[in-house]
C-alpha cells in the first residue's frame, strides 16, 4: 500500500477484476503482466445507426452499433498462476 492508498506490486498497480475466477483447486485467478504491451483492442472506424420510424409513434427509435474486439498480441507480456491442491 502507498500513502495515497492504492495497492501494488513491484512498482506494478493492482487492480482486482471480479470477471477472474475465484481462487481453487486448478484454477486461473491471477494473471499479471503489462496489458498494454500483450493485449490489443481492435476499434473500427465509425457506427452504424439505423433508424426505425415504424415502432413507438409518435417518437422514432434509433439502435446503434460499433464493432469492437481486442485478443492478445503478445503472450510474453501476461502471465496466469494456476493455484494447485496440496
Amino acid at each position: 500500500m502507498t500513502a495515497d492508498g492504492r495497492a501494488s506490486f513491484m512498482g506494478f498497480p493492482l487492480v482486482e477484476a471480479e470477471d477472474m475466477p475465484n481462487i481453487g483447486a486448478n484454477s486461473l485467478s491471477v494473471a499479471f503482466g503489462d496489458f498494454r504491451r500483450g493485449y490489443l483492442i481492435v476499434d473500427r472506424q465509425g457506427v452504424n445507426v439505423l433508424r426505425d420510424p415504424y415502432s413507438s409513434k409518435p417518437y422514432v427509435l434509433f439502435y446503434t452499433t460499433k464493432r469492437v474486439g481486442g485478443g492478445v498480441a503478445d503472450y510474453d507480456a501476461i502471465k496466469l498462476l494456476k493455484f494447485g491442491t496440496s
